[in-house]
């Protein structure tokens, strides 16, 4: 499978322009294309990274990373995902950096998913669903998953997200109308973000093969 994730990371690469700040997500195949994107760092304007651990491994190629702030609008965002559906809607969060993704992918005007085919499903859920949650409100925004979804979530013990909260992961969900859950379990008071990309789903999906997969 790691093959297919390198295909995926490195087709990720022309999508990429000359002078570009370039949005550059988190995970196992994110890593691949960091590793490309290093081939041709003098020819972009820098990077905004999702997560500490892609800052790290874009520094150590000598690739700039920028503040958003500072950045502004972004041309290009490109990450991975955990369950990708039919319609580009996607579960994110398995490396608990979701919410600064989820503000990356907000700010680009292009967001290309690049994935393995063992995450393309017919309806998202089989992946837990990770929702971040300040730490005060872990169990009351646990009662209120129950209580909405009919999930059941679990506390991600020992893992503390970027931003200094916590993770809980909700098993047991068919999520037909993504757009719908997102909206209501971001309204829970106590929760930050959650792992649903569907109000922004992805542009483009690249699944790797050979030759990769462009949706």
């Amino acid at each position: 499978m790691s093959e297919m994730k390198r295909l995926a990371g490195e087709k990720a690469i022309e999508y990429v322009e000359d002078g570009m700040i370039v949005g550059v997500g988190t995970g196992s195949t994110v890593a691949y294309f960091i590793d490309a994107l290093a081939r041709i760092k003098d020819r972009i304007a820098g990077t905004v990274s999702s997560s500490e651990q892609s800052t790290a491994r874009l520094r150590q190629h000598g690739i700039e990373v920028l503040d958003l702030n500072h950045a502004g609008a972004l041309s290009l965002y490109v990450d991975g995902a955990d369950e990708c559906d039919p319609h580009k809607r996607l579960i994110k969060g398995g490396g608990a950096a979701l919410t600064r993704e989820k503000i990356i992918a907000e700010a680009s005007q292009k967001f290309v998913c690049i994935v393995d085919p063992s995450k393309q499903v017919p309806v998202l859920g089989t992946f837990p669903l990770p929702v971040e949650v300040i730490p005060m409100a872990r169990s009351l925004v646990a009662r209120e998953i129950v209580a909405m979804t009919g999930g059941q979530p679990v506390w991600r013990d020992g893992v503390t997200t970027d931003n200094g909260n916590v993770i809980l992961d909700v098993h047991n969900l068919s999520i037909v109308d993504p757009v719908t859950m997102e909206r209501e379990l971001n309204q829970i008071p106590g929760v930050v973000s959650v792992g649903l990309f569907a109000r922004r789903p992805a542009d483009v999906v690249i699944v790797g093969g050979q030759p990769p997969q462009v949706l």
